[in-house]
């Protein structure tokens, strides 16, 4: 399959199902706030290192938790109990943002979370479509996680954590208002065993498609 020059004047995307078998379906174009509402709502993010154009993907399948499907481990369940952590909503997003692009993942070099996507999803937070859970311990961030709320739909993007099990913590308590507010999807996008773990599973394409065009 080719991967498609996106023109700079026409604000579109070929369908999702012309990706290639690695899931890259499209190069250049921007992070302008349309262009990144229209990707997400068709089954499609950026995801690319610092200095290259702009990546767009759409992988088959594709990764996804049902709130439903959550699983509470019971080492989780009695950490939250205890109230070890603090947790807020939408408190310090660009703190979050900025430490998820900092911490060191394994097998990964640098951050796929440049400064023009910082940029960009501040302004989607601004708007109140980019949304953060932070986790605190006496009063400092450790951990968190943001995303996309569009419709009924949570597309996670990235997490962090400076203290064992925090972002978890973030996670579970995500869960909790997404359901209380009927999300019925979270688009997890790559597949992780921590994820998995997590009971996030691997759908079709096709089938996650589908589901975006009846809960956004």
């Amino acid at each position: 399959m080719p991967v498609y020059q996106l023109p700079d004047d026409e604000m579109i995307f070929p369908h999702p199902e012309l990706a290639n078998e690695e899931g890259l379906l499209a190069v250049g174009g921007d992070l302008s706030v349309p262009r990144l509402l229209l990707a997400y709502t068709n089954g499609i993010f950026p995801w690319y290192n610092e200095g290259e154009p702009v990546l767009w993907w759409s992988p088959d399948p594709r990764l996804v938790l049902f709130p439903d499907e959550f699983k509470r481990q019971k080492s989780l369940r009695l950490l939250v109990n205890k109230n070890r952590f603090q947790v807020t909503f939408d408190k310090a997003f660009e703190q979050v943002i900025e430490q998820c692009g900092k911490v060191k993942r394994k097998n990964q070099k640098g951050t796929w979370i440049t400064k023009e996507m910082k940029i960009a999803y501040t302004k989607l937070h601004k708007l109140g479509i980019a949304r953060s859970v932070e986790t605190w311990e006496n009063g400092k961030l450790v951990g968190g996680l943001y995303g996309l709320l569009i419709g009924k739909v949570f597309f996670g993007e990235s997490m962090f954590h400076t203290v064992d099990n925090a972002s978890k913590v973030a996670f579970w308590y995500l869960i909790e208002k997404l359901r209380k507010n009927d999300i019925q999807l979270i688009d997890a996008q790559q597949d992780t065993p921590h994820l998995r773990s997590l009971g996030a599973r691997l759908i079709p394409r096709k089938e996650f498609l589908t589901l975006l065009k009846k809960l956004i």
